[in-house]
């Protein structure tokens, strides 16, 4: 079993499940083992619901990060197939019209006038035209190499990178400093985005797809964070007071120097947060301890 069959098995579903489907699978299951239903006495359960929690997560980012590949790849064969040359019968017809055109006037004049110019020069003026020699002519007519016309008409073909990324230019992903205060960012899409500076302070970031971004010195203070994907995520020297952070996946990601005071991690000391491979150092933990 590969790790996409594994992901769709982990949310019930069944292999290429509409994103609708694969969304509406992962809200049902995190409903189902929301620490909140769980007996709080009950440690085995709680450890079992953050377990199911951290593998659900995986399994819906595994999928989305699938099909954000599959998008990509149909967006370049589309634009592959916009940048191949078309000739259109229009073209075509001004072309043959040109033609047509051209023939008609020759055809016009009689057959006469064919003959009248060249006969006007006598033949010794004729031949003096033609002293130059035959060498000449050919040097004239061969002074710029062929590989110079090549280079000419090739210059920059159309199969090129450069062409293509003028062509699938992408948005900007820069959005530091932006101003997120309350905003509802649910379920919303910030993978590999800038948000550094950011005021996202009392926004709702729940099951956001955070994969990668950049919240270095962003100001987060009583965001709801609540199972929002974190992997590999940039937060140093963040505001993260009084933030939700229950059900998050911050596996990876960088909190050197992050403001955690009043954050909420977990359940009667239980910690509902993967931080595996977290750099945690100079973080103030939401005791108000100073991590080493």
């Amino acid at each position: 079993m590969n790790d996409l069959d594994r992901c769709y098995r982990i949310l019930g579903i069944e292999p290429g499940a509409s994103n609708e489907e694969v969304n509406q699978a992962y809200k049902d299951l995190a409903f189902i083992w929301h620490p909140d239903r769980i007996p709080q006495d009950n440690l085995r359960l709680l450890q079992k619901a953050q377990e199911k929690l951290k593998e659900i997560n995986y399994a819906r980012e595994q999928l989305r990060l699938m099909r954000s590949r599959v998008a990509a790849s149909s967006r370049a064969r589309q634009a592959a197939q916009n940048a191949s040359p078309s000739y259109s019968s229009s073209s075509y017809q001004k072309s043959r019209d040109n033609y047509t055109h051209a023939y008609q006037e020759q055809a016009r004049k009689p057959p006469s006038d064919y003959y009248q110019e060249p006969a006007r020069k006598p033949p010794s003026d004729y031949y003096q035209q033609t002293k130059k020699p035959a060498s000449d002519y050919y040097q004239t007519q061969t002074k710029k190499p062929a590989s110079d016309y090549y280079q000419t008409q090739t210059k920059k073909p159309s199969s090129s990178p450069d062409y293509y990324q003028t062509q699938t230019k992408k948005p900007s992903t820069d959005l530091s400093g932006a101003d997120f205060r309350g905003a509802n960012l649910s379920e919303k899409d910030f993978s590999y985005r800038n948000l550094s500076k950011a005021n996202l302070s009392n926004a709702n970031l729940s099951d956001a797809f955070l994969h990668r971004v950049n919240l270095d010195s962003a100001d987060l203070q009583g965001a709801n964070l609540f199972r929002a994907n974190l992997l590999h995520a940039r937060l140093s020297n963040a505001n993260l007071r009084e933030t939700n952070l229950i059900g998050a996946d911050l596996s990876g990601s960088d909190l050197s120097g992050a403001d955690l005071r009043g954050a909420k991690m977990g359940v009667n000391d239980k910690i509902m947060v993967r931080l595996t491979g977290a750099k945690l150092t100079g973080t103030i933990m939401p005791d108000g301890s100073i991590h080493s």
